[in-house]
């Protein structure tokens, strides 16, 4: 069994189109999505592709903020990204809604003959965020009752694999918006979609990372183009190199 991972696609198309084509040369038997799919510059058409797949969603809390409500900001960065999820909520259907509604907490699987657990930020909450570096006390209380072997999650952006006691816990990176570097410095995305592939046969377990490329320019163009606050300013943070 060998499973794709995508997470945060930010409705970048292009960006998941690019990684759909290259789990479909690599022949995996499924896709799980981590969840964040929509907020960003091709919101209805991502919900769509994603929807094609047929594949398992994970709730994100921008996925949720588009059912419930945007987030209260806490700072200027967090004030455009409202305003941005605001102006591109307004482009979803009542069945986009519905689709993102049946999203899930959490998704168990089994890769091989091992139990995993697929969320976003933590099988606590989808604001909850888990980085190489966040201490195992800290991680406690997200992970408490928690048993699965391997955890898979998203939200940070950042691609990541670490252990946690007995467990192993995996980030794919985001789809959509890969961080090279975020707060407190000035925010940078890579230009280039990140993705996951698990495995397991019996009790052997395989882990990949990969990145691969797409039109960027294309993506920033359509960002500009399209009217939504803070254009500028988005199409500036993405790295080109």
């Amino acid at each position: 069994m060998r499973i794709g991972l995508i997470s945060d696609i930010h409705g970048n198309l292009l960006a998941l189109d690019a990684v759909l084509d290259e789990l479909e040369r690599e022949g995996v038997d499924r896709i799980v999505c981590l969840g964040d799919v929509a907020v960003g510059p091709q919101p209805a058409e991502t919900l769509a592709r994603v929807k094609e797949l047929g594949c398992p969603v994970v709730m994100g809390n921008w996925d949720a903020a588009f059912i419930q409500g945007m987030p209260q900001p806490r700072d200027e960065i967090g004030e455009m990204l409202v305003e941005i999820g605001n102006w591109w909520a307004g482009f979803l259907s009542p069945e986009d809604r519905e689709f993102m509604e049946s999203f899930e907490p959490t998704v168990e699987l089994m890769l091989g003959s091992t139990p995993a657990l697929a969320f976003h930020g933590s099988p606590k909450s989808y604001d909850d965020w888990i980085f190489s570096t966040t201490p195992d006390e800290e991680m406690r209380p997200m992970l408490i009752d928690t048993e699965a072997p391997v955890l898979l999650g998203g939200h940070t952006h950042v691609q990541m694999i670490r252990r946690y006691g007995a467990a192993v816990i995996v980030n794919p990176g985001s789809v959509g918006l890969p961080f090279r570097q975020w707060w407190p410095r000035p925010v940078r995305i890579s230009p280039w979609a990140e993705y996951g592939i698990v495995g397991g046969e019996g009790a052997h377990l395989s882990i990949e990372l990969r990145r691969t490329p797409f039109d960027v320019d294309a993506f920033l163009e359509l960002s500009r183009e399209s009217g939504m606050p803070h254009a500028e300013w988005w199409a500036n943070s993405w790295l080109t190199n």
